[in-house]
């Protein structure tokens, strides 16, 4: 043990415990007013690390590193940052490794045991500094970045944070853990350091990373959507402030209402089971199967009835007869692409003496012209004769259709 070090410690932490109102002055101020205390106080904590002077012309500070402790320790979210540096741990780690293993390669024990327990601790530290940033970024999503007032600040901090987790992920694309165990080789303290717990705080930071990317985003639309509403209601505010005899339109009592009023309440169908969704045959299957055994539990053992299980069969195919209407209209077609010569949808009737219904005969025939693919339906022209409805307008009655080629 260095001696030295251990008195400077010591007289660092006394500092820290007998000089605490300046040290917290300091940290929530952000500078310490040097006309309160004596110059020896002051001269002290700056020789000690405690304070510094970023310029000449600026007031006494806290280090960097003693702030970082202090919001650590304090859980105080507005100053605790997010150590996204995991790079250089990495690195740290790897040379402390090789360190390690060539100490033990000359047999220098004492050496490799001052480098396994620096490899230790810089390990460890690694993990605490991956919890750390998950536990700071669930603090601040549970309180839902309560340590700003303004709604555009809580989008600016959830976009910082989204940030720091994007940057989070990418240092986890570092690990590589199949180099970490080539490194390590057979020693075990080494794999124990670097495969087992490096592997499982990366796996556990993670999965959290992905879970607090998910909230925040939610809480990103949560927060743009108060900002809409805000800025509607103070427009509505400041439009009341310029004109106070402004009187709301009763628009019920127009003939032309604007699309924002005409709206109605929305209509909740009943549920139903689709039966016709082969996809859930089986579970209305075992549903109903348990219906029949529940309204019988009343009856007694003697007239219950016997419940059988449903069965699903293999449905049966049906053969269907010739459409013979849809045949005279595949027919009628074919004597138009055969003669080339534009027909009449009667006067093939009427030449065929046709059994079917006039009107169930240019019906069908229309729809089998708009059932052709785009590819074939290029190839013919239909003209569709008629007269407009006398008492409804827009309608049109279809007496004939004359169909030809192109």
């Amino acid at each position: 043990m260095n001696i030295n070090l251990n008195k400077s410690g010591i007289s660092l932490l006394n500092a820290l415990s007998n000089h605490s109102e300046l040290i917290m002055q300091a940290y929530f101020s952000g500078s310490v007013n040097e006309s309160e205390y004596s110059p020896n106080i002051i001269q002290s904590l700056i020789d000690l690390k405690v304070l510094w002077r970023p310029d000449s012309d600026v007031q006494l500070r806290l280090r960097p590193s003693l702030r970082t402790l202090l919001g650590e320790s304090l859980q105080d979210e507005s100053n605790r940052q997010i150590d996204a540096n995991i790079g250089n741990l990495l690195a740290t780690l790897t040379t402390q490794a090789e360190h390690y293993k060539e100490a033990l390669a000359h047999q220098k024990y004492h050496e490799s045991q001052a480098y396994l327990a620096d490899l230790t601790e810089h390990v460890y530290t690694l993990t605490e500094t991956l919890a750390t940033n998950v536990r700071l970024l669930w603090s601040r999503i549970s309180n839902e970045f309560g340590y700003v007032s303004s709604v555009d600040s809580k989008i600016r901090e959830n976009e910082l944070a989204q940030s720091q987790v994007t940057d989070m992920l990418n240092q986890l694309s570092m690990f590589h853990f199949d180099v970490l165990s080539q490194l390590a080789g057979s020693n075990r303290e080494l794999r124990h350091l670097l495969v087992i717990t490096l592997q499982s705080a990366f796996a556990t930071s993670a999965q959290e990373l992905s879970l607090v990317q998910s909230k925040l985003l939610e809480l990103l639309g949560r927060f743009r959507e108060f900002k809409g509403r805000t800025r509607l209601l103070k427009g509505f505010m400041l439009h009341m402030e310029q004109k106070p005899d402004f009187i709301p339109v009763n628009y019920s009592a127009q003939t032309q209402v604007p699309n924002l009023f005409n709206r109605a309440d929305r209509i909740i169908k009943g549920a139903a089971p689709d039966v016709h969704n082969m996809e859930q045959e089986f579970e209305l299957t075992s549903l109903v199967d348990n219906l029949r055994s529940v309204n019988r539990w009343w009856q007694t053992n003697a007239n219950r009835a016997v419940a059988n299980p449903l069965v699903i069969e293999e449905e049966s195919s049906v053969s269907l007869e010739e459409d013979l209407l849809k045949d005279a209209v595949e027919n009628y077609f074919c004597e138009v692409i055969d003669s080339g010569k534009n027909t009449r949808a009667l006067d093939y009737y009427t030449k065929h003496n046709l059994d079917f219904d006039q009107e169930v005969w240019i019906y069908q025939v229309l729809g089998a012209f708009q059932g052709l693919p785009d590819s074939e339906r290029q190839y013919f022209d239909i003209d569709l004769e008629g007269i407009p409805h006398q008492t409804y307008t827009g309608n049109f009655i279809i007496q004939d259709i004359e169909l030809g080629l192109r």
